[in-house]
């Protein structure tokens, strides 16, 4: 027998159209779709029963208890402190990433030609969010463009599909920070593409609804034309309050100025903020007790009154700095400061939710109504996803805490993904507060777009929640995850193409033309449908395909399997992190010999 086949010492195993797995599993009709289990008999997206290995708090002595008390006081202490900073450290991030692509976004934003285009709305939305890192700003320049008369409400549509899609980004740069895990980064990884993908899933199945019957756009008018507006107070913003006190040291930006980027009316000032208010002094010349009498200066008849600016008292206050390399700065401080604050989380959380505690809070996050009831657990988290994150004001805060507790497996997949829904839905709840504070010139079109951002996110639910059979992203998540667990490389892949390459190439198939566009991407899209067609009957219904395309041999290794990538990934980077664990580098080149795949039965 050649070498090649030295590695298939088991019984022969059935193939199946995307992978195979080992005979040692059992051979009880495991698809290619199954997560690998890597320990042959534990599911890695399986919650598992947490064992307390300590001794019980009676059986500890006086001093054991105390020192029990005291360390468990230090954990909460430092796990409360380690989330403010993190914390901290993701609106600094947002600072960072609009100091470096304020610029640049705002370009982007005002160029309404480009974005009378669907598609291409579509994509600059998605950057737009992406450069600036905060859907709320991306949301108010639309909406000053929309009440400027710069933009349509019908071509805002798509721009706030892209919005929603560009939030999801920061969560997936949260789950890299738990890579050094396989284990870990499979979950959290897998639980920020479950966000991602029903972002993408739904942008994808709603533009063209939208680009041919406007659907949202008149749903919102509906809903506008039966309210009766009044301007209100702005939400309050709890977060805000907390985490202001420290990242106002830090830096301080003028909103004001990325909104006029996006209209046209900025000049080229700086996006730091330099004058926080003004101070009136006043000089008497005649003696008066009004000043007394009032609580404040009163001029007398021969006094002068003069303003003089307070300057902000922040860090980079007066800098000579360019904003770009102060973005650069921040950029760098506050990635690394979120990444040691995860990685310190994450060891709390590992060292604290375990045994007895782990259990319970694993199983009331988890737990489901009793039956028949059960299918109402899931819209229970949607309310709570989505009350949590009005309550924080910012859905990327709420996504990147639930990706970590993911990780530590606290939260399943299944019921993560709800509240990510639910998270969607809070947001946007967010922001129909604030456009109702906007003034009453805008007024009108604040709630219009803020009603379409609604409107949106709850059609995503009724395509991909209601029906069962219809939630998608849940097993192209953990697909997800078990590549990046495998190849860690994806992961970085999967941020490029989702989020930069592929959005780039369709904006510019889209404006050189919609013939450019149908000739390219229809035989694209064709292809696309016809592999998952086929890998479909492959996996159930083989007899109905020629025996040339009930497997994948045929095609060349690098069409049907991510190893060549992967050893020229390793080549340029020799670390541990990007090579796959010695057992599935194995069981790849065993099972991805054409000779191996030539024997194994169909």
């Amino acid at each position: 027998m050649p070498s090649s086949l030295t590695c298939a010492q088991d019984p022969p195993a059935t193939l199946d159209t995307v992978g195979l797995v080992d005979q040692r599993l059992g051979n009880a009709g495991t698809s290619g779709s199954a997560p690998i289990l890597e320990d042959r008999d534990v599911d890695p997206w399986a919650l598992p029963q947490l064992k307390d290995t300590g001794q019980s708090w009676k059986e500890l002595s006086m001093a054991g208890r105390v020192l029990q008390g005291a360390a468990g006081f230090l954990k909460a202490c430092g796990l409360l402190g380690s989330l403010y900073l993190f914390i901290c450290s993701l609106d600094i991030l947002s600072s960072a990433f609009q100091l470096l692509g304020s610029k640049v976004a705002g370009d982007i934003f005002k160029d309404n030609v480009v974005l009378s285009n669907p598609v291409a709305g579509l994509v600059i939305g998605v950057l737009g969010t992406v450069l600036v890192q905060s859907s709320s700003t991306s949301s108010s320049i639309v909406v000053s463009m929309v009440a400027s008369k710069l933009l349509t409400v019908r071509a805002s549509v798509p721009v706030i599909m892209g919005v929603n899609v560009g939030t999801s980004v920061t969560s997936t740069l949260v789950s890299m920070a738990q890579s050094g895990d396989r284990d870990a980064f499979r979950r959290a990884f897998g639980g920020s593409a479950v966000h991602g993908v029903f972002n993408w899933l739904t942008a994808l199945t709603l533009l063209p609804l939208e680009s041919a019957a406007a659907p949202l756009e008149r749903l919102s008018a509906l809903a506008l034309g039966t309210a009766s507006l009044q301007p209100g107070g702005r939400a309050p913003d709890i977060l805000k309050v907390l985490t202001r006190p420290l990242t106002r040291l830090i830096v301080q930006l003028d909103a004001d100025v990325i909104t006029g980027r996006g209209t046209g009316n900025a000049t080229n000032s700086s996006l730091i903020k330099r004058w926080c208010g003004t101070e009136v002094q006043t000089t008497a010349g005649n003696s008066s007790t009004c000043a007394a009498a009032t609580g404040g200066p009163c001029p007398a008849r021969n006094s002068s009154a003069a303003e003089e600016q307070l300057p902000c008292r922040h860090l980079f206050e007066g800098t000579a700095l360019a904003d770009l390399a102060v973005g650069f700065i921040l950029l760098a401080a506050s990635l690394l400061v979120l990444c040691a604050c995860l990685a310190l989380i994450v060891k709390l959380l590992s060292s604290t939710l375990r045994g007895r505690v782990g259990q319970a809070v694993s199983t009331v996050v988890n737990a489901d109504f009793p039956s028949p009831f059960g299918w109402l657990s899931g819209y229970l988290a949607i309310l709570v996803g989505a009350g949590l994150t009005f309550a924080l004001q910012s859905s990327s805060v709420f996504t990147a805490a639930v990706v970590p507790l993911m990780g530590v497996r606290v939260i399943s997949l299944e019921r993560a993904y709800p509240l990510f829904l639910g998270s969607n839905i809070g947001t946007t709840t967010t922001a129909l507060l604030a456009a109702l504070a906007s003034p009453s010139d805008m007024l009108i079109s604040a709630v219009q777009v803020a009603l379409i951002h609604f409107f949106f996110n709850l059609a995503g639910i009724l395509l991909w929640y209601v029906v069962p059979v219809l939630r998608l992203p849940i097993p192209l998540a953990k697909r997800f995850g078990d590549l990046t667990a495998r190849y860690r490389w994806v992961a970085v892949a999967y941020l490029l193409l989702s989020f930069l390459l592929l959005p780039l190439a369709a904006c510019g198939l889209s404006l050189a033309g919609s013939t450019v566009l149908a000739a390219v991407g229809g035989p694209l899209l064709v292809l696309v449908l016809l592999i998952i067609l086929v890998a479909i009957l492959q996996r159930h219904r083989p007899a109905w395909l020629p025996r040339r395309l009930r497997s994948w041999a045929w095609l060349p290794l690098w069409l049907r399997s991510l190893e060549p990538w992967d050893r020229l990934v390793s080549r340029c980077c020799p670390c541990k992190a990007c090579s796959p664990p010695q057992a599935a580098a194995k069981e790849a080149h065993c099972y991805e010999n054409p000779e191996v795949l030539a024997s194994q039965q169909l």
